[in-house]
């Protein structure tokens, strides 16, 4: 199959470059074309011909989009609206990624794909408009939800990611204090690229949740990080309030993969298994 990845110098996208190593893919970064100037971006796709347009491209900055608005819905849904359309021109099946954070947070049990959709933030209303937008028009689409992405190339919009802010403050001697009152599943870059692999190869279109299983807080999560690493971090727990972030966050954000565990497909590890293999890999340079 012949991709063009969008976003392929990114956290998921360097990951899902190597996981469709099978296929003949076509990175595009954002020197390659900017999404948001659609003219550009129909010009490179149409050149290119791909079978599949992969999109990994997105403005991540949760509390900057509560002042960023119109970046925000530029990229997350404008842009989106407009790669639907060169896909459909070019009977490409279309590949887009959401979030977790399209829901509210008050249920006490995980979401599936039929859990109605509540957004908090400005973020979270773009990127549920560009869900929609997807499911709207797309007429070949995978859109796929994950939760708590980190990955070896790092979020480049984020500027690292969760494992990697955690390893460094405790390198420093430095007190952490992170958040027990968000539950969700932190889920492996390469465990999601692979997953997407597989979708790829088949034609069971439509809304899918793609996450590492189980669940912990963000606070769970850096404990698991600080044991699996062997260090003694000065880690101590806080809330959301106290912790005053710009952007309201669901407490409880947890995906279940039901469509893929129905599908028979689910290749997903525990969200410890797949922290696990990702120090090792780090440790190894791999």
């Amino acid at each position: 199959m012949d991709i063009a990845l969008l976003g392929a110098n990114g956290q998921l996208g360097t990951d899902l470059h190597r996981a469709l190593h099978s296929h003949k893919v076509t990175p595009l970064t954002i020197d390659d074309v900017d999404v948001t100037d659609h003219a550009r971006t129909r010009a490179v796709l149409t050149d290119l011909q791909p079978e599949a347009v992969v999109n990994t491209t997105a403005f991540l900055r949760v509390d900057d989009c509560e002042t960023q608005a119109e970046t925000a819905y530029s990229v997350n849904a404008a842009s989106v609206l407009n790669m639907v359309r060169i896909a459909n021109d070019l009977d490409a099946v279309f590949v887009h990624f959401s979030t977790d954070y399209v829901f509210d947070g008050k249920a006490r049990q995980p979401y599936t794909e039929e859990s109605p959709p509540f957004p908090l933030s400005v973020y979270a209303n773009s990127k549920l408009a560009g869900e929609l937008l997807v499911r709207a028009y797309a007429k070949k689409y995978f859109l796929i939800r994950s939760s708590g992405l980190y990955g070896r190339a790092g979020s480049m919009g984020k500027g690292g990611n969760f494992v990697e802010t955690m390893l460094a403050k405790a390198k420093r001697g430095e007190p952490i204090r992170v958040v027990t009152d968000q539950t969700l599943t932190p889920t492996y870059t390469v465990d999601l690229a692979n997953q997407v692999s597989v979708l790829l190869s088949s034609t069971n279109y439509g809304l899918l949740h793609v996450t590492n299983e189980g669940s912990c807080s963000w606070f769970e999560f850096a404990q698991g990080i600080f044991d699996l690493a062997g260090i003694n971090a000065q880690l101590s727990p806080t809330t959301s309030i106290d912790y005053k972030m710009p952007a309201a966050r669901p407490g409880y954000s947890v995906l279940e993969n039901a469509r893929l565990k129905e599908l028979g497909l689910n290749r997903m590890r525990h969200w410890r298994e797949a922290l696990a293999a990702y120090l090792n890999e780090k440790s190894l340079g791999g």
